[in-house]
């Protein structure tokens, strides 16, 4: 149903999934991530619209060149994803990294958003892990290609088959393993080190939407978070909603980083609620300035 599908845009491969009817669901995945991070919750949200889940320039299965990864580049590529598929709007759901995508998606483009969906979001506070700030450090992509040798993949991946195979499974196990063993490949760590140092430098996060939140006001937003994220502090969230008026948070207790894959059935549940009691944004081109 959501098979992976490929289109050339701009020279660049771009790599996606699409599957339902209706009003679409751009699912924007976090860094080191890929489409694949939505795969538990695309089916329940496909029953309420269109889902088109891609993964970002440097990611997954698309393009890897050395070229820009700034958000407000993937945002563009989004854009014009969006338009190559004939989709002129629609429910923007970002994770982690994607988050700040989405946010920039919406800032850039709002006569393409209907509503943001804010999950474990970067973009809205200094705070981050303290492995993502060590990696941004000059010369971590010399030391990088060590901690992920060969041989350690290969165990890993076959240990995760085996679990699996036993009904042995942690969604935040998982895609943490996935994003470790993707950075094996020097292509997808090349662009991981140009999307980190984007956004992330040695003292923390260094781009943010908080003086622009109250623009939202007239956007339809969710916040999700896990209260136990280890990545990016609950406390943001607490004051991304205090800030963006109208407002809906979601606090997942027990869950951490990926609220997707730990907790899917009550992420479809809040996700497909808040699509279905809101109507879209009136927002169109350049309102933000007026």
């Amino acid at each position: 149903m959501f098979r992976l599908r490929h289109i050339e845009i701009h020279g660049h491969v771009i790599a996606y999934r699409l599957a339902g009817e209706g009003e679409t669901i751009l699912l924007i995945h976090g860094m080191a991530g890929s489409s694949r991070t939505w795969r538990d919750v695309m089916p329940g949200l496909a029953a309420h619209g269109r889902v088109l889940a891609p993964d970002l320039l440097g990611h997954g299965a698309s393009g890897k060149a050395a070229t820009d990864y700034s958000l407000g580049a993937h945002a563009s590529m989004l854009r014009d994803l969006m338009d190559r598929l004939g989709i002129d709007r629609a429910t923007v759901v970002g994770h982690s990294l994607g988050g700040g995508v989405a946010m920039q998606l919406a800032y850039q483009y709002p006569d393409r958003c209907d509503r943001l969906v804010l999950v474990s979001s970067g973009g809205l506070g200094r705070e981050v892990s303290m492995i993502l700030r060590a990696l941004s450090l000059p010369g971590a992509e010399l030391v990088l290609p060590i901690l992920t040798p060969a041989f350690v993949r290969r165990a890993g991946n076959a240990l995760s088959a085996w679990l699996w195979d036993r009904g042995i499974r942690s969604g935040r196990l998982a895609e943490m393993w996935r994003a470790y063993a993707s950075l094996g490949d020097s292509e997808t760590r090349r662009a991981f080190f140009r999307t980190l140092r984007a956004v992330v430098g040695p003292g923390g996060q260094e781009v943010s939407a908080s003086d622009r939140l109250y623009l939202t006001e007239v956007m339809p937003t969710l916040i999700v978070w896990g209260a136990a994220d280890p990545i990016i502090p609950v406390d943001h969230a607490r004051a991304a909603h205090a800030a963006m008026p109208g407002s809906r948070l979601e606090i997942f207790e027990g869950v951490g980083h990926f609220p997707q894959t730990e907790a899917p059935s009550r992420f479809v549940e809040v996700v497909s609620d808040f699509v279905d009691a809101t109507p879209p944004s009136a927002q169109r081109a350049r309102s933000w300035l007026t």
